[in-house]
């Protein structure tokens, strides 16, 4: 077994301190890189080491590889964890990594770019008989051949970049007289986005749920799945809130599921810790739709009813050791809720909002997670994805972590920027979501009238409230003493002042 001394973080943020945590726990020394937007970030000052490798630009910074690699060899890096986002999946780097001698903490570069091509994926899986939806098996480039199967296929239908991801270079045609503009769109954006045009064409399942699965691959050819995460709750093709495990799936269901995607990872021979992701139809039917090669961004959940911490996990088997359990050993325990907090503005279309954190409180407690990246006083930078914090709440069961997000949510003080904090709090009491009758859908079907949000009570507020409530039971315990009676009423009316106020 190959043990890793020092590891170099190449990523920032929440994600970068999340995993030098584990790192720390398992004695190793950790490594910081950070662009000079960054310079008093979190991550940067919990490292043992930090190194400044450029501009705020991301392309400046934070994925240049030829930069990274030469920090890990001068201060003699054993292993890097590219995170999420960034060069995490990026098969270049990672084969970059390899050469230098040093140990990428992930898969393959092979699996990777196998991976990273939603067609080759598919060609690839074919051979396990997984369910995939309905549509073409190569790029498309002649616009007439396209029209033409996308009519045999039947409309609606999803025109989609092969090398995409996060909803870039994805169109739904409704009719046939839509299809030339919309394909010359989406061949555009991707083109923008991904530096590779290659579209492909499938059957558009209007109302799906999205459902992940968790896999675990070691260097000895075992592989297992964690469970599911449901992440149905999306705006702009990206997740919002997260949950496992989801309220819909039977254990029959679940267990088919999780084959298939211990299927996927061997048809890329997988290492590491990865997600293989599903469209759940409303009749129940489950079809292969992409996976990614990284630990996601709502891992923690998945931690939460495993027990497990899936960053050791992921260095452990970088080392070489073998999984410690079978699928057999694994169960689900409770559940978990996640939020991410994004600075951005649910009344304005999600728009992103920076600024400063004039108030930044974290919710405390039995059953709450905050794992950040920012304290109070600091700015949000414009580089960067929005996102501040992943809230996560575990409970006995869903009723219980969801009374438990709605707590949390009330608790984090959030003052000087717009969050999605309003939004967890509106999708947590709606209906839809509590009776788990919801799909990808929710935002449009639902989140119509942004009037709709209930601000969380300021910390003034609170205070406010907890003097008039004083003053009143103070009152009301002289009237007693004094022989008046008080009535139940009261105490009612007072109730009622103090959630109208609060809301």
């Amino acid at each position: 077994m190959k043990k890793i001394e020092k590891l170099l973080v190449a990523n920032r943020g929440e994600i970068a301190l999340r995993v030098m945590r584990s790192a720390r726990e398992m004695g190793i020394k950790t490594v910081a890189i950070y662009s000079e937007a960054d310079r008093q970030a979190l991550h940067v000052r919990f490292a043992d080491e930090a190194v400044c490798v450029g501009p705020p630009a991301s392309s400046a910074s934070y994925l240049r590889a030829d930069v990274i690699i030469d920090v890990c060899k001068r201060l003699g890096v054993d292993a890097i964890h590219p995170g999420y986002g960034f060069l995490s999946e990026n098969a270049t780097f990672a084969q970059q990594v390899q050469d230098a001698g040093i140990t990428f903490i992930g898969p393959s570069p092979e699996s990777i770019e196998l991976m990273g091509s939603k067609l080759a994926a598919k060609a690839a899986v074919a051979h396990y008989n997984i369910p995939m939806v309905p549509g073409t098996e190569y790029a498309i480039t002649d616009i007439e051949e396209a029209k033409q199967i996308a009519t045999n296929i039947g409309f609606p239908i999803l025109i989609k970049a092969s090398a995409g991801g996060g909803g870039k270079g994805m169109r739904v045609v409704e009719s046939v007289s839509d299809f030339e503009q919309q394909m010359q769109l989406a061949v555009s954006e991707a083109t923008s986005a991904f530096g590779n045009g290659a579209v492909f064409i499938e059957k558009y399942i209007g109302s799906p749920r999205h459902i992940e699965i968790q896999v675990l691959g070691d260097t000895h050819g075992n592989i297992v799945h964690l469970f599911e995460r449901e992440c149905s709750i999306q705006r702009r093709h990206q997740k919002v809130i997260e949950e496992a495990p989801s309220s819909v799936l039977t254990p029959e269901l679940r267990s088919a599921m999780g084959r298939c995607a211990v299927d996927v990872a061997k048809a890329c021979d997988y290492v590491g810790a990865g997600t293989v992701e599903f469209l759940l139809d409303e009749h129940k039917n489950f079809f292969f739709l992409e996976m990614n090669t990284r630990l996601q961004v709502e891992h923690p959940v998945t931690e939460q009813i495993t027990g497990l911490d899936l960053v050791k996990e992921q260095i452990k088997i970088a080392q070489g050791t073998p999984l410690p359990f079978s699928q057999e050993d694994l169960t689900i325990t409770g559940h978990a809720m996640e939020l991410r907090v994004y600075a951005e503005d649910p009344a304005n279309n999600f728009l992103p909002d920076i600024g400063t954190l004039t108030t930044y409180k974290r919710p405390q407690g039995l059953g709450v997670r905050v794992d950040d990246g920012f304290e109070e006083g600091m700015e949000i930078p414009i580089y960067y994805d929005p996102m501040i914090a992943k809230l996560v709440t575990f409970g006995k069961d869903r009723q219980e972590a969801i009374e438990k997000m709605i707590r949390a949510i009330d608790e984090y003080q959030i003052t000087g920027i717009e969050t999605t904090l309003p939004f967890g709090r509106f999708v947590m009491e709606h209906e839809a979501f509590r009776s788990g009758d919801f799909d990808t859908k929710f935002i449009e079907r639902y989140f119509q009238d942004p009037s709709v949000l209930k601000p969380a009570p300021s910390q003034e507020e609170a205070e406010i409230a907890a003097v008039l409530a004083a003053l009143f039971a103070g009152q009301t315990k002289k009237a007693n003493t004094s022989g008046i009676s008080t009535s139940t009423s009261n105490n009612g009316t007072m109730s009622d002042w103090r959630k109208n106020r609060l809301k």
